[in-house]
């Protein structure tokens, strides 16, 4: 740094990132500061300076740099500060402490207390703030979800599954480059897995097995009687990985909630009204699965339905600097689990632009329903859609399905055997979740449809062809040239 230079900054005065001191006598009151400007956006510290700018530079020797050098020692977690020495007159020096922000490591302390910069003063943080950061850093490096999977190892993880949602984040352009057959290879590709060791994040998104060690990874359902809890008429309890977990949820909605439906004249099959829009139950249910504290051991997914209420409970409070009312604005996305949130973007279930709140308020508000609640209680985040689910009491696994255009169109491809990937193309389905639910399973269990190889529904060989019965429905089905878009 130049003199110059240095004339350029002082010039200014002090404020947010700049102090001026005297001489080394005030060592003690720099090197707070400087703690101020770690623990800030950094900044610096120019000793050898009048309060109003005026350079006047000091005799540095040997032993003063000695001094400061020993004075730094007081610095926790150890900071790294350049000095740099600025001739301003014969025999005097000014002494200026570059201060660089320091992120993730802070909060920082001098002599034991951190200290914080208001405008163009250092005072003391409050203990409240430090605690804060202190949890922010231990948790920005060593995060639950980013430690080994003790007595976890590679034939605990779902192979298949793993391998599924990278060739879908493939083809979706979400994984670049050619994909490895190889499953620490591609484990460690997602940061799930380090020295050929699977870390809990790989547990919760495609392990096989959760008793004992593994209680966070569970789902509560539950279908209440009325608006209170006094009376179940339907409960499930689901222990695990995520993906599974959020089809065992999806699939409890589509059991419980009521199909509203009309007939227009004209068309012959019916039109529903889903109760809440599922793209939208479907961002909060992945919300509580990818932002839930997994620390909590005894805590889990939580759905609860009630006659005039949905409620999503996830353990563990918003993240720092995130509060139930900045979810309905617009806000910053605070990862608390972004291993787990980014494989679940790869799998394009999320993005990572912190709008998948707002989305869904925009889609309840289009769909006709208020928008959801979001709430902090007892240490919990709970959303809860505010929708007429009285009009559904019963329980039933009876399945009826409408010989729609799409259905005719699955049907008719399945006369010879198809993958499932060649009959969602049919009906022109991106997401393959959709698919399975709306088309596939209710074919099968209806059954219209049936496996090739019954035994090994997950096999790669898996092929679907129509029953009998399936290819009966096509006598006198809607047109199937073109089902349109499902």
């Amino acid at each position: 740094m130049t003199l110059k230079d240095l004339c350029r900054i002082v010039v200014r005065g002090e404020s947010p990132r700049l102090e001026l001191k005297r001489s080394t006598g005030e060592l003690q009151e720099a090197l707070q500061t400087a703690c101020a400007f770690l623990n800030g956006q950094g900044g610096h510290v120019v000793v050898g300076a009048k309060p109003d700018g005026t350079l006047v530079g000091q005799q540095v020797s040997d032993k003063t740099l000695r001094d400061i050098a020993q004075a730094m020692e007081g610095f926790e977690p150890p900071a790294r500060i350049e000095i740099e020495r600025v001739p301003v007159a014969p025999g005097l020096e000014a002494l200026v402490l570059v201060v660089q922000a320091a992120g993730d490591a802070i909060p920082f302390t001098f002599h034991g207390r951190p200290y914080e910069r208001v405008q163009s003063t250092t005072r003391k943080m409050p203990q409240k703030r430090y605690e804060q950061l202190l949890l922010d850093r231990s948790h920005s490096k060593r995060r639950w979800e980013n430690q080994e999977a003790e007595e976890i190892g590679l034939r605990d993880i779902d192979r298949d599954e793993v391998f599924r949602v990278v060739e879908s984040a493939h083809a979706a352009g979400r994984l670049v480059g050619p994909v490895e057959r190889n499953l620490v290879s591609v484990l460690e590709r997602l940061n799930l897995a380090e020295g050929g060791k699977p870390l809990r994040a790989a547990v919760v998104l495609f392990g096989r097995r959760f008793m004992p060690d593994y209680p966070q990874c569970e789902l509560r359902m539950a279908r209440f009687r009325g608006t209170d809890m006094a009376e179940f008429l339907d409960q499930r309890q689901v222990r695990g990985p995520a993906f599974k977990l959020l089809e065992e949820a999806e699939l409890f909605c589509q059991r419980h909630f009521p199909l509203p439906g009309r007939i227009v004249p004209g068309r012959m099959e019916r039109l529903d009204r889903p109760l809440i829009p599922p793209d939208a139950m479907r961002e909060i249910l992945v919300n509580a699965l990818i932002h839930r504290d997994y620390t909590i051991a005894g805590g889990a997914i939580s759905l609860a339905i009630f006659d005039d209420r949905v409620e999503v409970w996830s353990a563990g409070a918003l993240p720092s600097g995130i509060t139930p009312e900045a979810l309905s604005r617009r806000h910053l996305s605070i990862l608390r689990n972004p291993i787990i949130a980014d494989v679940f973007n790869r799998a394009g279930l999320i993005e990572k632009w912190g709008r998948g709140t707002n989305r869904v308020i925009d889609q309840c508000r289009r769909h006709g329903i208020p928008p959801p609640k979001f709430e902090e209680i007892t240490g919990a985040t709970v959303v809860t859609f505010r929708v007429d689910v009285g009009r559904t009491i019963q329980v039933t696994d009876h399945v009826t399905v409408q010989v729609t255009a799409h259905v005719a169109a699955v049907l008719k491809a399945s006369q010879e055997p198809r993958s499932r990937g060649e009959l969602q193309k049919v009906v022109g389905l991106r997401h393959r979740m959709h698919f399975l639910k709306a088309y596939l399973e209710p074919l099968l269990k209806a059954g219209w449809l049936e496996m090739t190889v019954p035994g090994k529904p997950k096999s790669r060989l898996q092929r679907y062809r129509a029953t009998a019965a399936g290819l009966a429905q096509l006598q006198g089905s809607p047109d199937t040239s073109d089902p349109g878009p499902a």
